[in-house]
Parts: structure tokens; sequence; C-alpha cells
């Protein structure tokens, strides 16, 4: 049986409001997943902080930075998050697109960043060999991107606390709850048959010794946790 390397890629986790309002999404990360699909073998990260509105264009950066990793690691095929039925995305086109059952809303998204995509699908093809599907939420390694992303926001975040002196509300992907330890940061899913699945970061800049963290629920949003980080002063 062949043993799939995987890279994928997501974006997680915002900065919310008083109201619990996403205001900014805050980090990006792509992943080398290998057997038994657990947890990142490697992993880049990258803090992002753009408004939320904007999110559903991230998958482009998203891309790019799956490529980014391809540099330096060997995977037989990409996963991003789209649902679009796990279609390769070189190979998708408008009149195809208009057969899967999307919204009409998520369609005008797709066509307007699909020529992006395709660029970057094509160079990773090219340059190795593989194909970039399309598979979205189903995908297990793309669920590890997320809460590998969700784990760095949480340091992110807390470099933003520090440097502005305030207090950040944080949401955190679905379903996950963090676990902090001297060297960094793990986010493990919550999600039934995934409790061993888990994203992680490490604190290289030792920036958590710096701020108090305390969870809650969120309350607008069932199933979601959210991180108070406040700067020790």
């Amino acid at each position: 049986m062949k043993r799939l390397r995987i890279v994928a890629a997501d974006s997680a986790s915002a900065i919310l409001n008083a109201d619990f309002e996403p205001l900014s999404i805050v980090a990006v990360a792509s992943v080398l997943v290998n057997p038994p699909y657990r947890e990142p073998d490697e992993r880049l990260a990258e803090p992002l902080f753009v408004e939320a509105k904007d999110g559903h264009e991230l998958v482009v950066h998203e891309a790019e930075l799956c490529r980014d990793l391809l540099k330096n690691v060997r995977a037989d095929v990409v996963h991003l998050d789209m649902s679009l039925g796990a279609v390769p995305l070189e190979r998708l086109s408008a009149i195809q697109l208009g057969d899967i059952r999307v919204s009409s809303r998520a369609r005008r998204h797709v066509l307007k960043i699909l020529p992006r995509l395709r660029k970057i699908a094509g160079e990773i093809t090219r340059e190795h060999g593989i194909e970039v599907l399309a598979i979205g939420k189903e995908s297990v390694p793309v669920r590890i991107a997320e809460l590998t992303a969700g784990a760095y926001s949480i340091l992110y975040a807390s470099e933003r606390a520090v440097k502005e002196d305030k207090t950040l509300l944080l949401g955190l992907p679905s379903k996950c709850q963090p676990r902090i330890d001297q060297s960094g940061v793990y986010l493990y899913s919550l999600i039934a048959a995934e409790h061993d699945v888990r994203g992680y970061a490490k604190d290289v800049g030792e920036v958590l010794k710096k701020v108090n963290i305390s969870e809650i629920l969120n309350p607008c949003a069932r199933g979601f946790r959210a991180l108070e980080i406040k700067p020790k002063h």
C-alpha cells in the first residue's frame, strides 16, 4: 500500500471584538503530513492579520505557502481548503465549476481567484509532478494545517498584545483546545475520532512568558473557544 505524503495548508484564528465578531484572520500554515497522519512532520507558518472580510482570498496565499514548503520536502499530493470535490485545480475550468454544487457566492469568489490558483497549481505540477486538489475539510492534513495555523496564531497574537500593550481576544478554530507548555503550543482537535490529531508551534521567542492567557467559550459560536491574552506588567 502506498504511504501518501501530503502537503496541505490552511488559515486559522481571528482577532475578535468585544461582541465576539471576527476582525482579522491571524495566521496561515502549510504542513507536510506523513502516516499515521496525526501531526505535521514539517511546517511553514506566517502571521497574517488580514481583514476577516477578505478571508476567501487567503487560499491563494495558502497555495503559495504549499509551493514554498515543497522546495524543501517531497510529497505525493497537495490538499487545499476548497470544498470542490477534490478536483485537480490545474484542470478546473469555469465551465467545470458550474457543474459543481456550490453557492453562487462561493462560485463568484472561486472564479475571481481561479486564474492565480491554476497558475500556482501548474507550477507545482511541473516542478514536482504532483496534483493540487481542492478537497476542503474532508482532508485530515487540511485539519492539521488548520490546527498548526491556530497554534501559531496564539504566538502571533501574544506578540501583538505585548507590542501594543493591550488585551486581545483570539478566536480559535472550531472544536479544538490548546495545551501550552514551556516549549510552545499544542492545539488538539476535539472532534470525535480526532482526539490524537494536533498542530504545534514552537515558542522560539519565548513570548508566552510575557502574557497571561485565559480560555473561555465563545458564547456566540457553539463549538468555538477563545483566548483572552493579556500582557504581563
